[in-house]
């Protein structure tokens, strides 16, 4: 493994999550700001909280940005050369009324076998307690999967939350990010994040990893892209990746050749 990561894999296994600093440029981070507003344009019927993977087939942008060799340095860390996109989430909460989300684990979510994955959140914007930064409760990683419940009492960006006798929020940690950042977290950790109430937008992207080794048990699944490496035969079928079409697709550097 790699000594530049080292650090980060052992702060991943103590505490159940770590923080990159300064992964992505700033000229990056400023198309994927615009990314977003052209989301939103384009699907007003959605709360910026829910740009998600099932709008991710077919946007050039999005498969090019969670494709970023930096990003899939960082995941081989913990993946291995051979990596896959499961899914990717936009979670743009803007100011004044920006939801929630309740605490949860990630992987009572997903359909995969076996829950090898990673997430990686990236900084869109600068990320704070006032304007509601995702929040962990270290070490959580080793609880199992928990059941989840349904929450309409108050209203969250996944509907649903953990049963509260697994949460101890003494223990929370505000993970603070700059826009370019990424923090990396663990499937069975304990995590969410408060409303925001500042008067700034805080935006993330949330980008889920496999080894092409994990089955994606839902099929069709909307968003399982080849990233780096080989597919193991059998296992998962892989989207192609999205042509850019100008009168379809948000302009970005680095579009594909013959665009």
């Amino acid at each position: 493994m790699s000594t530049q990561f080292s650090p980060l894999r052992k702060s991943y296994e103590d505490e159940g999550y770590a923080i990159v600093r300064g992964v992505l440029d700033q000229d990056l981070i400023r198309e994927a700001s615009d990314h977003v507003d052209w989301l939103m344009q384009k699907h007003p019927e959605l709360r910026p909280e829910h740009l998600g993977h099932n709008l991710l087939a077919d946007d050039p942008f999005w498969v090019r940005l969670v494709g970023d060799h930096r990003l899939l340095d960082v995941a081989e860390q913990f993946l291995g050369p051979n990596i896959a996109l499961f899914a990717s989430h936009y979670i743009s909460k803007p100011p004044g009324d920006g939801m929630p989300v309740l605490w949860h684990q990630d992987g009572s979510y997903w359909p995969l076998d076996p829950m090898e994955v990673v997430t990686l959140w990236l900084a869109v914007d600068d990320s704070t307690a006032q304007n509601g930064c995702m929040r962990v409760i270290p070490g959580t990683q080793r609880l199992d999967l928990q059941q989840l419940r349904e929450r309409r009492d108050v209203a969250n960006v996944l509907s649903s939350s953990m049963e509260d006798s697994h949460i101890d929020e003494s223990k929370a940690v505000d993970v603070v990010l700059k826009a370019g950042d990424v923090s990396v977290h663990h499937p069975n950790l304990i995590h969410g994040s408060n409303a925001n109430t500042s008067t700034r937008r805080r935006c993330g992207l949330t980008i889920r990893y496999i080894p092409t080794s994990t089955r994606i048990t839902s099929n069709p699944w909307p968003s399982a892209f080849l990233l780096r490496g080989e597919a193991v035969p059998g296992v998962n079928d892989y989207l192609p990746r999205p042509k850019y079409d100008p009168a379809k697709h948000i302009p970005f550097r680095d579009m594909p050749l013959g665009s």
